[in-house]
């Protein structure tokens, strides 16, 4: 766990500047997320772990700061090798799975395999075998309406993890999931976090869970802290 793959520096990020609604949710955030590594984000409502969350996975730019994914600085960069880093080293989970309701949990997998060049056989073994490591793999020709809560939720992590990403990105994975299931889903994602030996950096307001990873960082006043 030596190679940092994630680096926040300096980031600050307002919104409305310059009016009496101004609000600055950073104000210089650093971090340093390192291979194989789960770190917990959190803090309240409205404190900004989102925009962080956004702006770490190049889907918002900071006002000042950099962000780094594998070395690899990306602020200043063009929209399209923004999205090239995105594609290839990131993987988001949000709080509503966001499946394509029209496709089986197989198609939802393979298809951001194929928009990177995976040729289909590929892409299809990949698919089941994240399906099978998440317990799911009999769900697999089920378009989402027809799975769980948690079953949709767990096709979500196997489709941001489809392109073997460096970075998972997560904000409140398990809000939308009752306790029981809430902790079922939250033990196969990291089961999958450490068989990847990827970085995760997962926003949640649910501090059991937090406990359960690598550290925990709260946002506080724009800037990350250590969580005591």
């Amino acid at each position: 766990m030596n190679d940092v793959t994630l680096r926040l520096s300096g980031l600050s990020k307002t919104y409305l500047p310059g009016t009496p609604g101004e609000i600055q949710v950073l104000r210089g955030a650093d971090l340093e997320l390192r291979a194989g590594e789960a770190v917990a984000l959190v803090a309240p409502s409205g404190a900004g772990k989102s925009t962080l969350l956004h702006i770490a996975g190049l889907l918002d730019t900071p006002d000042t700061g950099e962000v780094e994914i594998a070395g690899q600085g990306a602020m200043g960069k063009g929209d399209r090798t923004r999205t090239a880093i995105r594609r290839r080293d990131v993987g988001f989970v949000y709080q509503f799975h966001h499946l394509l309701p029209e496709f089986t949990a197989l198609e939802n997998i393979i298809l951001p395999q194929l928009a990177n060049g995976t040729s289909e056989k590929a892409a299809q073994v990949r698919a089941m075998q994240l399906l099978d490591r998440v317990g799911v793999s009999a769900r697999a020709e089920h378009r989402p309406a027809a799975l769980s809560g948690g079953e949709q939720q767990r096709v979500a992590f196997c489709r941001a993890l489809a392109n073997k990403p460096r970075v998972l990105l997560a904000d409140e994975p398990t809000g939308n999931l009752d306790p029981e299931t809430s902790d079922q889903v939250f033990a196969a994602l990291m089961a999958l976090v450490r068989d990847e030996g990827l970085s995760a950096l997962i926003a949640t307001h649910n501090l059991d869970l937090a406990a359960r990873m690598d550290r925990m960082l709260r946002l506080e006043g724009g800037v990350l802290r250590p969580a005591e």
